[in-house]
């Protein structure tokens, strides 16, 4: 399948190893795989062709894994391990229990072991299909940085307490994301992210169903986009409906979302927080415009690489899973 980029950007090995927070995160590097699995990123390039030709929608889920992994004990592929009888993991925490993609990152992980067996860890194969589902989705490129390795801890209360939740202000998110070494900017630049995908009516419906003692809905939600979600989001107990993040485009990878949060149509009440501080609303007006889309194509290019360098495991750490969904 030809593959047209929107923005192919280019950044230096340099670049790449500076934006690691961590001495594990410069023992990454681009080629690591040069000679053990020399077609590694073709293989994932091509199933992830398949897979969102066959489905689109899967583009968001993809990179929403990839972050959820990130934040709980950082890119280790934690989040792709099933609970076990004696351990409730990260995919059954409350946050999480939306992930979808598992099963495309099995897929991937299948052709690469065949193709170069105990060699690519589960993590390196989740930061791969999160760049690829945003290049495939129209969004910008990036080099990534590969040789992590997969942990094999998962812990569902750790995971309830460090994600970002979707009710968050800024300062609560500034401080989440700054235990992650990631900055304001980083904030605002990844919530760029709800460009693609959709959501379930219990992460949102508390902004149109009794709000507060003073407001039946969020006072900072428009209401005619608010009348919009209650005929789709029926109660707070409607847990099948699903609404699109980026209302219109949810399936390409654009700057259409902070038009929607400019306008106070951000779907989560985190959307909504970005125009509360200064930064963040200056960001989100400026790339609203339409006229800065290479802007925050660079952006949030480098600010995917600085996750994807958040608490990685290195060298002798972790292991190769054998399964992605299993330790070894």
């Amino acid at each position: 399948m030809a593959i047209k980029l929107c923005v192919l950007l280019v950044f230096p090995v340099a670049l790449l190893l500076l934006a690691g927070s961590s001495p594990a995160a410069a023992q990454l590097e681009v080629g690591y795989y040069s000679k053990t699995c020399p077609n590694v990123e073709a293989i994932v390039r091509e199933e992830m062709e398949k897979i969102t030709s066959a489905a689109p929608s899967l583009a968001g889920p993809l990179l929403r894994l990839h972050f959820h992994d990130c934040f709980v004990r950082g890119c280790d592929a934690s989040v792709l391990l099933s609970s076990t009888e004696g351990n409730l993991a990260e995919r059954d925490a409350k946050p999480n229990k939306s992930l979808r993609g598992f099963s495309s990152v099995d897929r991937v992980k299948a052709k690469l072991e065949a193709a170069c067996p105990n060699t690519v860890s589960c993590a390196d194969v989740l930061t791969l299909m999160a760049r690829d589902a945003v290049v495939l989705a129209k969004g910008p490129f990036w080099p990534v940085a590969l040789g992590r390795r997969d942990g094999s801890v998962s812990s569902a209360t750790e995971a309830a307490d460090q994600l970002p939740p979707a009710n968050g202000d800024v300062p609560l998110l500034t401080k989440i994301f700054a235990s992650k070494g990631l900055d304001l900017k980083d904030l605002v630049v990844l919530s760029g992210a709800h460009t693609l995908g959709t959501a379930h009516c219990p992460s949102y419906a508390y902004r149109l169903y009794n709000f507060s003692s003073a407001y039946s809905a969020d006072p900072t939600l428009d209401s005619e986009y608010a009348d919009r979600l209650r005929t789709r989001c029926k109660s707070v107990d409607d847990k099948a409906m699903l609404s699109e993040m980026d209302p219109g485009s949810y399936k390409t990878f654009d700057t259409s979302y902070y038009r929607h949060v400019a306008k106070r149509r951000g779907l989560f009440q985190s959307d909504a927080a970005l125009l509360t501080d200064a930064t963040t609303r200056e960001y989100v007006q400026r790339i609203a415009t339409g006229k800065f889309d290479d802007v925050f194509f660079k952006d949030f290019s480098e600010s995917m690489i600085k996750m994807g360098n958040v608490g990685v495991l290195t060298g002798a750490q972790g292991e190769i899973r054998k399964k992605c969904y299993i330790v070894n």
